[in-house]
């Protein structure tokens, strides 16, 4: 099954690691229910692009926070790689959301972010609502990050309600159905 919008997400579960934890803790999706989960999978650990996105979203978590969503970090690294980018000096330090190692790939071969050529995810975010249904995700060029204020901006249109145009902000009125 591969992720669409309107549907059930892929369920899974995967070890995780904080910069806190001294060992892997398990996670599914279903340990997200109730709240909105931004799946945030990426290509490598110890890279040029990939650092610039995380800490862009540990630096901004409150307003994740504030709107009830939980973030999960995704790479197909191993957990003992998560674990030594978090605190290696060459690293990328303490962040307030856990990364998930999806080593065996199956999890990104579920949501269709397998880079055949590279076997690492392609940088893509799914936005999956409080009851597990995937409401929105987007995939980009791996040259290219991700904007968190896009993110930021659909989430809160997806929590609107209203049917939102092009560019819409929040704060802006939504269109009359």
């Amino acid at each position: 099954m591969t992720a669409r919008i309107g549907l059930p997400a892929p369920s899974f579960t995967l070890d995780t690691i904080t910069y806190d934890s001294g060992f892997p803790v398990s996670k599914s999706l279903d340990d997200y229910l109730g709240k909105w989960l931004l799946l945030f999978f990426y290509p490598f650990d110890f890279s040029r692009v990939c650092p610039t996105e995380l800490v862009s979203l540990n630096r901004r978590i409150g307003e994740f926070s504030d709107l009830n969503v939980e973030i999960l970090g995704i790479s197909t690294d191993s957990i003992h790689t998560h674990k030594a980018w978090l605190r290696t000096g060459d690293g990328i330090g303490p962040l307030s959301f856990p990364l998930a190692s999806d080593f065996s790939k199956e999890v990104t071969t579920l949501y269709g972010v397998l880079d055949e050529a590279t076997k690492a995810p392609l940088r893509a975010s799914f936005l999956i609502d409080t009851q597990g249904i995937v409401q929105y995700y987007v995939v980009s060029n791996s040259k290219v990050g991700r904007s968190v204020d896009e993110t930021l901006r659909v989430l809160e249109a997806l929590q609107s309600g209203g049917l939102c145009p092009m560019d819409w902000k929040p704060g802006e009125k939504t269109i009359s159905s």
